[in-house]
């Protein structure tokens, strides 16, 4: 079967819209990436019919099992592949997020334009956000300008905090504002978010150790207290 006329079969499959959502997310994912869309629309679908068959089969009441299990993994296996992924590396990039433009703004001060800036931050910081910007640096070297190259980038960041920074570092090129004053303001708003969810996750843990105190302290006490009660009852 020739690739034209498997694409076109594909596409009677699936709507193109699907495909292209699909196909966006998987954008986001960056290393975590391992199928195309079509591969993994493919995949999903397939094993959705399995899932169904072998419980309807297996399973003494099958007619009504199969489409409940069979819908419910439809949906997990989008979750676990892509939502779950997408959560883990947007918590990752907004954690570098911080130290990275920290660095890119004290770079910047040093007179610096926000091309040579951005080069020297990538060369001197390792983390994920690092390279997606090297990769926005790599598309310039094909003809693309720095704000077409980090309108793209933005496609690739599944982050809002990140993409609302990128749009601010845009405009300000764009407009010839004070891109050093920009980004003080962004790390200033990075900061104070990280404050937040740090109290957020401390304001947390009165919560967790309540229902740590529910599930295994309060039965052991109750155990203790009417344990001889029982003993003696039985005996």
């Amino acid at each position: 079967m020739s690739n034209n006329y498997r694409n076109k079969f594909i596409r009677k499959i699936y709507r193109e819209k699907d495909i292209k959502q699909i196909e966006d997310k998987m954008n986001m994912l960056g290393d975590r990436r391992t199928l195309t869309a079509i591969s993994f629309m493919n995949i999903r679908f397939i094993t959705s019919i399995i899932v169904f068959l072998l419980i309807l089969y297996y399973t003494k009441f099958g007619f009504v099992l199969a489409p409940v299990f069979t819908v419910c993994y439809y949906y997990a296996f989008y979750y676990i592949l892509i939502t779950r992924n997408l959560k883990i590396r947007t918590k990752k990039l907004d954690k570098e997020a911080l130290y990275f433009f920290e660095i890119l703004t004290l770079t910047l001060e040093s007179g610096r334009n926000l091309e040579n800036a951005l080069e020297v931050t990538v060369k001197n910081v390792d983390s994920e956000l690092s390279h997606e910007f090297e990769k926005t640096l790599f598309e310039m070297n094909f003809g693309k300008s720095l704000v077409e190259s980090l309108q793209d980038m933005k496609k690739r960041i599944p982050s809002e905090t990140i993409n609302n920074i990128i749009l601010s570092i845009t405009q300000t090129n764009v407009f010839g504002n004070s891109i050093v004053g920009t980004m003080y303001d962004q790390v200033e708003f990075l900061r104070d978010k990280q404050i937040l969810e740090i109290k957020g996750e401390i304001a947390k843990i009165p919560n967790k150790i309540s229902m740590v105190s529910v599930i295994f302290i309060v039965p052991l006490i109750l155990m203790l207290i009417l344990g001889p009660l029982l003993i003696s009852f039985l005996g």
